[in-house]
């Protein structure tokens, strides 16, 4: 079957594969979640650059949030991360949740990036 770590790298490389299948050269929001905090990112993979970054270790969202790791973090830095993308002049992304379940933490950001006024 295969550690844990193997089975989430296998799940993460089969979600990047169908997301540059039908992503159409869009820029990708990945999110990281860890136990303490989550990490959101929007990458050019064409040119290998991280064009928009937002997280719960910034230190503006420090100081309003209690923790990092809860729903109320994730939706605040869905918003960040989209008031950042627009910024950065994108308005359409591929979602990318990585090896986590669409679920949670990473469905809260999601749907706040989504109400931040980014398209996916």
């Amino acid at each position: 079957m295969g550690t844990q770590r193997e089975l989430q790298a296998r799940r993460r490389r089969r979600l990047r594969y169908q997301l540059s299948q039908k992503g159409n050269g869009r820029p990708r929001l990945s999110v990281f979640r860890s136990s303490k905090n989550i990490y959101a990112q929007v990458i050019d993979d064409v040119a290998g650059k991280t064009l928009a970054a937002a997280s719960t270790l910034d230190a503006a969202v420090k100081a309003q949030l209690k923790t990092g790791a809860d729903i109320d973090a994730a939706r605040t830095i869905g918003k960040l991360i989209a008031e950042r993308a627009k910024a950065a002049g994108l308005e359409q992304v591929v979602f990318d949740r990585g090896s986590y379940i669409y679920h949670g933490r990473v469905k809260a950001l999601a749907e706040a990036a989504r109400e931040g006024g980014l398209a996916f």
